[in-house]
């Protein structure tokens, strides 16, 4: 908008002097066709007269030739006709003057709810001359060269292959690529709308969108045990293990006793198994520090 404002006027002005030129150039291209015909009927005319009349043959196809170009006159005389008995679209006073200010407030032409994506990109091509790109590695290096002399330099990140606009950010990307490897495709799916992610249209997630991310990304499906062939336990298996119950098991996670992992809060705990060996829970929990005010209470939720 910034660099398009100075221009609105001349875009203005070059809008109306572009659709008289256009009718201009249509009555033109009209008119030489009509003399290019009616030279082709003359000619024909002169052939056919030329001919010897007894043979026949060679008359009739001249006759009928003669006949195609008159023919052809006709039609190109009518559409001559009917330009020049048409009114022509053009802009009356007050739309003159109503564009004109519509060209000193470009922005306000850009956003109006008459404005088409076709309006928006004649405006752009009245206004830029050129615009010269360059690959840089994996940004593009653009710099627009407007009417006026001035110019603008953008650097934009090259698109990678498979992105687009509704493309799903990387981190949800990355959180379905971990959750997979914990959860079935409608668990991931709860997982990710519990925790506000959408895909790249703005919608909420299901299992039939996680699986058409996780077949276009290449990520394979959760399998029942996998978890347990890596030597991992979820929270419900640790804490039958240990014979305690869920909220020990999150209190000796919080207390650095246990190591743990999970993708995300509300994600599927992942416990080695290995590190539970030899686990005394009662001295693990007696080691956890103690807050400073005795009136202070510690609780370490899911």
């Amino acid at each position: 908008m910034r660099v398009l404002t100075p221009l609105g006027i001349e875009a203005a002005l070059r809008a109306i002097d572009a659709r008289a030129a256009d009718d201009s150039e249509v009555r033109r291209q009209t008119e030489l066709a009509l003399t290019q015909a009616r030279y082709e009927a003359r000619l024909a005319r002169r052939q056919y007269d030329a001919v010897d009349p007894d043979n026949r043959l060679v008359a009739a196809e001249l006759e009928r030739r003669w006949n195609d170009r008159l023919v052809e006159v006709q039609r190109i005389e009518d559409q001559l006709a009917a330009l020049a008995t048409a009114k022509t679209a053009m802009p009356s006073t007050e739309e003159r003057a109503r564009l004109m200010s519509l060209g000193a407030d470009i922005e306000a032409l850009w956003q109006h709810p008459g404005a088409t994506a076709e309006t928006r990109k004649r405006i752009l091509r009245t206004a830029i001359v050129e615009i010269v790109a360059k690959v840089l590695g994996d940004t593009i290096d653009l710099v627009v060269h407007w009417q006026g002399g001035d110019h603008t330099r953008l650097t934009i990140p090259k698109n990678r292959t498979g992105r687009h606009r509704w493309t799903t950010e990387a981190e949800t990307g990355d959180l379905i690529r971990a959750l997979a490897r914990q959860q079935p495709d409608a668990g991931i799916a709860a997982i990710l709308n519990r925790c506000g992610k959408h895909t790249g249209k703005g919608n909420t997630w299901t299992e039939s969108r996680v699986r058409s991310h996780r077949s276009a990304h290449g990520i394979a499906v959760y399998r029942d045990g996998e978890m347990a062939e890596r030597g991992e336990l979820t929270l419900e298996q640790t804490a039958q293990c240990l014979a305690v119950s869920k909220m020990t098991v999150l209190r000796l996670i919080g207390s650095g006793a246990i190591p743990a992992r999970q993708a995300c809060k509300g994600a599927p705990w992942a416990i080695p198994e290995a590190e539970l060996a030899g686990l005394d829970t009662r001295t693990a929990l007696a080691r956890r520090p103690q807050p400073q005010d005795p009136g202070q209470q510690v609780f370490v939720f899911q």
